[in-house]
C-alpha cells in the first residue's frame, strides 16, 4: 500500500525523529511512503487565530500538495482534526469543495491508520519501563480516537501503562491559547504533570507532540524528571 505522509509544521522544525519513526514504523507495516517535499502547513494556526482568509490560501496548498488517491497519514491529531472538520467550512462555496471533502476522507492519525486501516498493532518495539498515556483534546474529540494508541502501546514489550486521573482533561497548550492566557495555561500543564507523576511513570506518551511540548516544558519548570514520548518513537523502539 502506497501512503502520503504529512509532517507538521512543529515536528518538521523541532521534532524530526518523530516523522522519522513513524515512516519506519509504516515501512515495516508494508507501506510504501511518499513525501512531497514541497508541502507545508495544514492552515490551523491561522485558521484558529480567526484569520481565514490567509488560512483559506494555506489550505488550498495543501489540497494541491496532497493531490492523489492514496491515504494521509500524518503523526499529529490536531491537524489531521482540522481538516477532517473544519476544511468543509473554509470551501463550502468554492471549487475545491469536493476536493476537501475527498481529501478529509483520505488523512489518518497515524494510531488510527495502523489499527483501523491496516489492521496491525505489533511491531516488535521494545520499551522497559512505566509509561502513562495522555489524550489530546483533538484525539479524543475532534478524531475520536481513545482505544487504538493503547493497544499499540499494549504490544510494546516491557512497558507498563498506567492510567493516571482526569485523563481526558487538556494540557493546557491549546495552541496560541499558551501565549493568550498563559497563567492559565501553565496550570492546567502543572495539573496534568501531577497527575502523571502521581502514577508512578517514567514516561508520558500521546498522539500529539504539540501536546507534548508544552508537558515537557511544564515538568522541566517543576524540575520534574518525567520523560515526554510520541507515540511513533515508542513503536520505534528496541529495533
Amino acid at each position: 500500500m502506497t501512503v502520503q505522509i504529512f509532517v507538521p509544521c512543529f515536528i518538521d522544525q523541532l521534532y524530526p525523529d518523530v516523522a522519522f519513526n513513524m515512516v519506519k514504523v509504516l515501512e515495516k507495516a508494508g507501506c510504501t511512503v511518499k513525501y512531497n517535499k514541497n508541502q507545508t502547513c495544514c492552515g490551523q494556526p491561522a485558521f484558529n487565530a480567526g484569520f481565514h482568509g490567509e488560512a483559506k490560501e494555506v489550505c488550498t496548498k495543501f489540497l494541491r500538495d496532497f493531490e492523489g488517491t492514496e491515504y494521509i497519514v500524518a503523526p499529529s491529531a490536531s491537524c489531521v482534526g482540522f481538516v477532517k472538520n473544519y476544511y468543509h467550512q473554509l470551501f463550502e462555496n468554492s471549487a475545491y469543495k469536493s476536493q476537501a471533502e475527498k481529501t478529509a476522507g483520505r488523512i489518518y492519525e497515524f494510531s488510527d491508520f495502523l489499527v483501523n486501516v491496516l489492521q496491525q498493532d505489533h511491531f516488535g518495539a521494545s520499551l522497559k519501563g512505566k509509561a502513562t498515556y495522555h489524550d489530546s483534546c483533538a484525539a479524543l474529540r475532534e478524531c475520536h480516537l481513545k482505544a487504538e494508541p493503547r493497544q499499540l502501546l499494549s504490544k510494546v514489550a516491557g512497558l507498563e501503562l498506567i492510567e493516571m486521573n482526569d485523563v481526558e482533561t487538556c494540557c493546557g497548550f491549546g495552541g496560541t491559547f499558551a501565549v493568550k492566557f498563559e497563567p492559565i495555561s501553565t496550570a492546567m500543564g502543572d495539573q496534568k504533570i501531577t497527575h502523571a507523576a502521581a502514577t508512578g511513570a517514567e514516561y508520558l506518551i500521546s498522539t500529539d507532540m504539540s501536546c507534548l511540548m508544552h508537558i515537557d516544558g511544564c515538568a522541566k519548570h517543576k524540575g520534574t524528571e518525567l520523560k515526554v514520548m510520541h507515540l511513533a518513537d515508542v513503536l520505534a523502539s528496541g529495533w
